[in-house]
């Protein structure tokens, strides 16, 4: 094994790059010392969404104030770490957005199951993330 990857914290206010850590699964050297020792010595948990990872070679775009840190990695680890922080497909993205127009598309139907099954209103804005003036304007 060698340096195939770096851990790095996202500065603030900074776009999201790499993955997050723990969005790659399970890494070896994820419960080492070292690692261990440069989450704590900068407060931070390996669940949390700042801490993210990057392929060695993709080095020069963490952020030049990023805290960083080289890991090493598996073979498997590495194609893991590499396909989570390939963009995503425009064609995927797409897939991801008519998914979603499908899924709210009979948002008013749902609306109304749920009120005719005794859910109340608010419990419906706060299950479904809806404005809790539309779900009002239904039950008009």
């Amino acid at each position: 094994m060698a340096d195939d990857a770096y851990l790095f914290l996202l500065p603030d206010r900074h776009p999201r790059l790499g993955a997050a850590l723990a969005s790659v699964g399970a890494l070896e050297c994820a419960e080492s010392p070292a690692v261990h020792g440069w989450l704590q010595a900068h407060d931070v948990s390996a669940s949390s969404e700042l801490v993210r990872v990057l392929p060695a070679d993709a080095e020069a775009f963490i952020p030049e104030d990023a805290e960083r840190l080289p890991i090493p990695l598996s073979e498997e680890e590495a194609l893991r770490v590499q396909r989570e922080c390939a963009p995503q497909s425009v064609t995927d993205m797409e897939r991801e957005l008519l998914d979603f127009r499908q899924t709210t598309a009979d948002w008013e139907a749902l609306v109304h199951r749920a009120l005719a099954a005794g859910i109340p209103a608010p419990r419906i804005a706060r299950l479904t993330g809806l404005d809790p003036q539309a779900i009002g304007r239904l039950t008009v």
